[in-house]
């Protein structure tokens, strides 16, 4: 088990976190709330609906879930 508070303790999250600051910028200072919720609501487009993922064989999760709904 590793320490309280420590990142392993959820992997999933941190890596979320971690596409969101390195890939779409989401780590600068926003001058004020509208303009981080505008930021933070293009990067979940882009993240669902444009950029392609190794672990969905290349495809969207917007295009996986249409395939299974």
């Amino acid at each position: 088990m590793t320490e309280e508070n420590h990142c392993y303790e959820n992997a999933l999250a941190e890596r979320v976190n971690g596409i969101l600051k390195d890939e779409f910028y989401l780590d600068q200072t926003f001058t004020n709330i509208a303009h981080a919720k505008r930021a933070t609501k293009n990067a979940i487009n882009l993240y669902n609906q444009i950029r392609l993922h190794l672990s969905l064989d290349f495809k969207t999760p917007n295009m996986v879930y249409k395939l299974t709904a």
